[in-house]
């Protein structure tokens, strides 16, 4: 007999239309089964029995006592109808001490008829002080109708029980998801158990429907521990099933082994270098190397340190795929960045980039840049160049994607700075090639092994941890401008220093200027807002480009040449900006985080990110790789107005206190929690991870991943495990599934 439809049962045939709605609304729960895997997220206890003599005040606490004596009492209430209020108050005593209870309004009717006196109850509820008495408002109460242990047991279990306190909403308060919970809690026992039974007995885990009644109704603290472990195990485990399989079917997939001539392109490239690549660079170029002469696509992570060379191992990669008769090409986030990365492979190749044309070297191939704000007829030469062939190497943006795109023969996918991208984005891109190209992921955001293992468990992971020679440290401070006003006024001044010194610097501001303004016109009229209270960095707008740009030209930073950059301006005039500040005709650049990946200025060596604590820890990490890029050394200062002891304040500290990405990463994911690792932006709002922590579950990660890997070698199709299966199609519904297929 199937079981499992009664955990697909709709909630709007268990619970009602109403409650169902704000379920499915708010919380993205729509069946019994979804209901179920809603966890409680802490567990609050109604306290240990307390006598009144002893009561502490501002607890929660549960007393057993004897009501003394009970009084309604009616008062005059604009609030109440017929404009009379009603007020019990019940006296209990316990014989060390006395308490009154107090309840008004509609909660008066069922205590007064039950609260009689000589009546025996548990009371649970927080201590507080009336007209110098010590009051109950409201308690939770139970009645003891025990013979004469007076009820003992019922006693110590309900005042040890552990309360549920569920992750709630405005419209859904904890209590009332609770007791929808109680309401579907019977249909656990039909939950069929998605780990294989030699697994959950090797590892000493309790069934699913066990772990489901633990973690929901527990009567321990041992009962909620039984219930996470076990809980966890099929969140990591399943995952990884999910990524194993996706890993397999990589396998069977063909692909045309890309090996480079002896004497090709990218000999003729490395002869170029004027400096060697570092050992880490070496090995990482040898991993993908081998992973490009295989007959099935490459999938690969490629992880660096902001600015550890990974564009250098990229560029290697794509000369060794053209210098094997196919094409490659390079997805960029943002025109900026395109342009920026087209500039430098163009100078890093030389005469090896003017393929087809005069006084072209040998080998050399065309470089090919394709944006969406190209003009019809540059596009249409560039669209040329991809049919023929012609063009070896490709830079772009997702205009690389549209229909009208097609290559030669596609051999090798570089996706720069893998977040920014949509799934659908990289995968329109792969399907271009003949077969299966070739896959490398970058990204300059350093990601912990364990993420890496959940996230990208589909990747194998290549590492870049050594800087190029050359490169110089980076001096971090946090700025408290609302405490030191004057330290602010020191960081111009260092600014200053840097410029007269030669060298010049950023300012970053998270947002790029008052909405009404034309964003082109920096000088048009901006409307005054008011300022809040001096310190309260909560309450007031961001700062933005446009503003500080103005302010800095005409105050401290008087007479140095000062610009703007920003998303919202024309490509070709934020080409120009960007050239330059790179050919070092500006001083200073105001910009929001459009610089944040990729922009290459050795000669900038100072930043100053406003409203520092804005932004995330990885951002700051980023934006803070710009400077000291060549051979004198980088400043960055985190400017904020969060006061000394918040969390905004120990996230700067912490981005100050180490320059080492990895380290960062953990921070940040410890204060973020995981979100979805599947991508919030492909699966909507809800998590994939309850009570798993990729951070702190390190161990039973890994540790799934080794059994998933061997779960899926044996069975791939997990014929013999339907129960893996149909927890496979809950955790991943469609839209996951279609994201792990894309990679």
């Amino acid at each position: 007999m199937d079981l499992v439809p009664a955990l697909q049962e709709p909630l709007k045939k268990v619970l009602g239309p109403a409650t169902a709605k704000v379920m499915a609304e708010h919380l993205g729960l729509h069946t019994v089964g979804d209901l179920l895997h809603h966890y409680p997220r802490r567990y609050e206890e109604r306290g240990q029995l307390t006598h009144l003599a002893d009561l502490p005040m501002d607890e929660h606490v549960t007393v057993v006592a004897q009501v003394a004596d009970a009084r309604l009492h009616t008062f005059a209430s604009s609030k109440a109808p017929r404009g009379k209020g009603q007020r019990l108050e019940v006296t209990i005593t316990d014989g060390s001490g006395r308490l009154q209870l107090v309840f008004f309004g509609h909660g008066v009717h069922k205590p007064h008829k039950e609260l009689l006196p000589g009546t025996r109850a548990m009371f649970a509820g927080k201590v507080s002080v009336f007209n110098r008495r010590l009051q109950l408002a409201h308690p939770a109460y139970e009645l003891l109708r025990g013979g004469d242990d007076d009820g003992a047991e019922s006693v110590e279990s309900w005042a040890g029980a552990l309360i549920p306190l569920y992750p709630a909403t405005a419209k859904l308060e904890s209590w009332k998801i609770g007791k929808a919970i109680q309401t579907v809690l019977p249909s656990a026992q039909e939950a069929v158990d998605p780990l294989p039974g030699s697994l959950r007995e090797g590892r000493g885990l309790v069934s699913l429907p066990e772990a489901l009644l633990k973690i929901h109704r527990p009567h321990t603290k041992a009962d909620i521990e039984e219930a996470r472990a076990r809980l966890k195990w099929d969140e990591a485990f399943v995952l990884q099933v999910a990524l194993a399989r996706r890993r397999h079917a990589e396998t069977q997939l063909p692909a045309v082994p890309r090996k480079p001539s002896p004497d090709g392109l990218l000999t003729a490239f490395d002869d170029r270098l004027p400096f060697t690549l570092t050992d880490g660079q070496q090995k990482v170029s040898r991993e993908i190397f081998d992973d490009l002469a295989t007959d099935h696509p490459m999938h690969r992570l490629l992880q660096g340190e902001v600015g550890s060379g990974k564009t250098m191992v990229a560029l290697r990669a794509m000369l060794a795929v053209v210098d094997a008769g196919g094409q490659a090409v390079m997805l960029a986030p943002t025109e900026v960045l395109a342009q920026q990365h087209h500039r430098s492979v163009v100078e890093m190749m030389g005469e090896l980039a003017e393929g087809g044309m005069l006084g072209g070297a040998e080998h050399a191939t065309k470089v090919v840049l394709l944006t969406g704000s190209m003009g019809a007829a540059a596009r249409r030469h560039a669209l040329l160049d991809l049919a023929t062939g012609e063009a070896g190497i490709v830079i772009g943006t997702h205009a690389l994607i549209e229909d009208k795109v097609q290559f030669h023969d596609l051999g090798l996918v570089v996706v720069d700075e893998q977040h920014r991208f949509g799934v659908e984005q990289r995968d329109a891109l792969r399907g271009k090639g003949k077969q299966p190209p070739h896959l490398l992921v970058m990204t300059a955001t350093p990601i912990p092994r364990t993420v890496a293992m959940t996230v990208f468990g589909d990747l194998e992971t290549s590492v870049l941890d050594q800087l190029p020679a050359g490169r110089s440290p980076i001096a971090s401070h946090v700025v408290p401008a609302a405490d030191k006003p004057h330290f602010l006024a020191r960081a111009w001044e260092r600014v200053r220093e840097e410029v007269s010194n030669g060298h010049q610097a950023y300012v970053v501001c998270p947002r790029i200027g008052d909405e009404d303004d034309d964003p082109k016109n920096p000088k048009n009229p901006k409307k005054k807002s008011k300022q809040p209270p001096e310190g309260d960095a909560e309450r007031r707008p961001p700062l933005a480009v446009l503003d500080v740009a103005e302010q800095l030209a005409k105050g401290p930073l008087q007479g140095l040449k000062v610009e703007v950059l920003h998303g919202r301006m024309q490509p070709d005039d934020k080409d120009a900006v960007m050239r330059r500040f790179a050919a070092g005709e500006t001083d200073v650049l105001v910009a929001t985080t459009v610089i944040e990946v990729g922009v290459n200025v050795p000669n900038a060596t100072a930043m100053v990110i406003m409203d520092a604590d804005r932004f995330g820890v990885s951002q700051l990490h980023q934006l803070r790789g710009r400077v000291g890029r060549g051979s004198a050394p980088g400043l960055c200062l985190l400017v904020t107005e969060m006061p000394e002891a918040s969390p905004a304040r120990q996230r700067l500290g912490a981005v100050a206190g180490t320059l080492d990405g990895f380290e960062l990463s953990r921070i940040d994911l410890e204060q973020r929690r995981e979100g979805d690792v599947l991508g919030q932006a492909q699966s909507g709002a809800r998590t994939s991870l309850r009570v798993l922590a990729v951070i702190e579950d390190e161990e039973i990660i890994a540790e799934a991943r080794e059994e998933a890997a061997a779960v899926v070698a044996a069975d791939p199709e997990l014929t013999g495990l339907p129960g893996l299966r149909t927890a496979l199609d809950a955790l991943l519904d469609e839209e996951r599934e279609q994201y792990l297929e894309k990679g």
